[in-house]
């Protein structure tokens, strides 16, 4: 004996404009959202994947002539599914349980109480099986590719096996009466990691130094932006040239940042421009393209096939056997301090201290050029 198959929600019609509105909203959402754990590629919005997972399991009015005999009740009992969806597909509606239980038992009853189980064969970023276990589902997820494991396990595997449990971090649990849902595990991860933040800073912090900002305080150093340097082969010249093909650190209106290199005693320093009025052009903006490079100080042309004669390898990428041109050179500092970002030069805008080796030079041929020990 066999059952007929009834008709699901998602044969029939769906209200694509409100899932579409909201699967395009979460792009712009990052507190909270699975996307910041780690990226991936292709990764589905999770409102097509609520919406997608609801409809495919609910039945349509239409197969359900016993309980809905007219088209106008199926039409009232089709809007009532639109506007449950409709309210699922929003993003801060996510961790609404009532709602979330609504959804649970028109599945259950379109399933007969026993609905089956999710599997995703290929999980990647996990969107449907986290939908599914969010819809009171029962998931399985499995990916070739490790990353996408372990980001599975993060999402759908680890925080059901501590929901409900207190943190275990010491004195943690103390700090409040109950631990509903993943709080207890999620206060781990924040006290742990600041404890493993706080520790690192204990032991290598002062390999860090902060940065000064226009204002006497002080931030944490995000980045360091760098150019590696050959020495210009005008003899009466000689300075460590800097490579770079842009000077433009930052264009947003009102928080335009470049850089500014000057020579100063045979030596380029650097320092940091916000006047739009003198900012980089077109012109002068870079001091390598593909056809060669040129030197700052004096404008002497530097071919590209001659770069090996000029570059020793010093610093740190002399262990690297042949690399040239060589040696790094830091040229500015973003910083952070709470909600603010700025760009400063480095400390003393010197260069960092070189380490010389014996130059290397290459026999290279084409375009003219050969060079020999």
């Amino acid at each position: 004996m066999t059952t007929e198959r009834r008709r699901k929600l998602i044969e029939v019609a769906l209200p694509l404009e409100a899932i579409n509105r909201e699967s395009a909203r979460e792009k712009s959402i990052r507190h909270g959202h699975p996307s910041t754990l780690h990226l991936w590629w292709s990764r589905k919005p999770l409102a097509t994947a609520r919406a997608v997972l609801f409809a495919q399991l609910v039945d349509d009015p239409s197969a359900r002539p016993d309980l809905y005999p007219t088209e106008e009740a199926q039409s009232a009992r089709r809007k009532d599914l639109f506007d449950l969806i409709e309210r699922l597909v929003v993003w801060e509606n996510t961790t609404d349980t009532a709602l979330l239980a609504e959804a649970h038992r028109e599945i259950l009853a379109s399933t007969d109480g026993n609905p089956p189980a999710i599997l995703d064969p290929f999980a990647g970023g996990g969107s449907i099986p986290l939908e599914a276990q969010r819809l009171g589902l029962e998931a399985h997820a499995s990916d070739l590719n490790p990353v996408a494991v372990l980001i599975n396990k993060a999402l759908i595997e680890i925080p059901p096996k501590w929901a409900g449990h207190p943190p275990v971090f010491p004195g943690a649990a103390d700090t409040a009466h109950s631990w509903p849902g993943t709080t207890g595990l999620a206060e781990d991860v924040r006290r742990y990691g600041q404890w493993m933040r706080d520790e690192a800073e204990r032991r290598i912090g002062h390999l860090y130094p902060k940065a000064k900002l226009a204002d006497g305080s002080e931030a944490n150093v995000i980045a360091w932006i760098w150019a590696r340097t050959v020495t210009c082969p005008n003899p009466a010249c000689r300075i460590e040239m800097p490579l770079y093909n842009k000077r433009w650190l930052g264009k947003k209106k009102g928080k335009e940042a470049y850089v500014v290199p000057r020579v100063v005693g045979g030596r380029v320093e650097f320092g940091i421009g916000h006047d739009v009025a003198h900012a980089p052009t077109k012109a002068d903006d870079d001091t390598v393209t593909r056809n060669g490079a040129r030197c700052i100080a004096c404008g002497t042309a530097v071919p590209l096939c001659r770069w090996p004669t000029y570059a020793p390898r010093e610093g740190p990428a002399a262990s690297v056997p042949g690399s040239w041109p060589s040696p790094r050179r830091a040229t500015a500092a973003g910083t952070t301090s709470p909600r603010r970002r700025s760009t400063r030069p480095p400390p003393g805008c010197r260069s960092p201290t070189e380490y010389p080796t014996p130059n290397s030079r290459r026999q290279r041929s084409g375009s003219g050029c050969r060079d020999t020990a």
